[in-house]
Formats: structure tokens, sequence, C-alpha cells
């Protein structure tokens, strides 16, 4: 006898609450190594030039967030661990073209042109550092992590 239940696709709300699921910890993780970049990024400027900072501090973040991402969330099982890294590299250099651009635009023009006075660097680092989240997560869960 052939039980029906077991030929019964998965509600869409369950598949819905793992992806969300999914998704707040990419989003947590993610949070984590935008604050080991901020924390980098007010360091770094002890050293160099802002813009230079908000560089490197996205490395140091995107090294961060490979292996919390890789262990945690998308597994490392899949391909080669090389292929992995350079596709993470990619994303990631689109995600840091993104916070450059948006840090830098809003550090010297959005919030100048406004008043803004508190913190303007740190404020437009993290709207930078922000910008990206959305992209990276599909492109590493269907790209880099696939």
């Amino acid at each position: 006898m052939i039980d029906e239940d077991s030929r019964r696709p998965e509600p869409v709300w369950g598949q819905s609450s793992h992806a969300l699921i999914e998704f707040a910890r990419f989003i947590a993780i993610g949070g984590l190594a935008a604050l080991v970049n901020l924390v980098s990024r007010y360091l770094l400027d002890y050293v160099m030039p802002f813009e230079a900072a908000v560089v490197l501090a996205y490395v140091v973040g995107m090294v961060f967030a490979f292996f919390l991402f890789q262990k945690l969330i998308f597994g490392g099982s899949g391909g080669l661990r090389s292929r992995r890294v350079i596709r993470f590299v990619q994303v990631n250099l689109l995600g840091a073209g993104l916070a450059w651009a948006v840090s830098s635009l809003m550090a010297r023009l959005a919030l100048p042109a406004i008043g803004w006075d508190f913190h303007p660097f740190e404020v437009a680092h993290f709207v930078g550092v922000a910008a990206p989240a959305i992209s990276s997560y599909f492109l590493h869960k269907r790209y880099t992590f696939a």
C-alpha cells in the first residue's frame, strides 16, 4: 500500500521558512563581518587615507565572512575550494566597489551637502558596507557556493 502522505510535496511555507532562516543567518554573519570591517577601517584610519582604509577593511571583513559562510551557511563540499575562493572574491569585488562608491559619495558629497557633521565617515562607511547585502546573498548562494 502506498502512503499518500509520503508523495505530497513539502508545503511552500516550509521552504520559505528555511530560506528566510538561511537569509537571516547570512545577514547575522554578514553583520558580524561588517563589524570586523568597520573596526578594521577605524584602526586603519590611523595609518592610511579613508578611501584606502575602506578597501583594506573590506578585504579583512571578506576573509572573515568567507570562512563563516562556508562553514555555517552554504557548506563547503561542492567543487574545489579554489573555485569557491575565486568566485567569492569576484562577488565581493563587486560588493567592494559598491561599498566604496556609496561610502565615498556619502562622506564627500551627500552628507556635507545636507550639513551632516555627526561622525560623517562612520555613517557613510556603515551605509556603504550595508549596500551590497542582498545582491551578495543571492550571488553567493547561486554562484560562489553552488
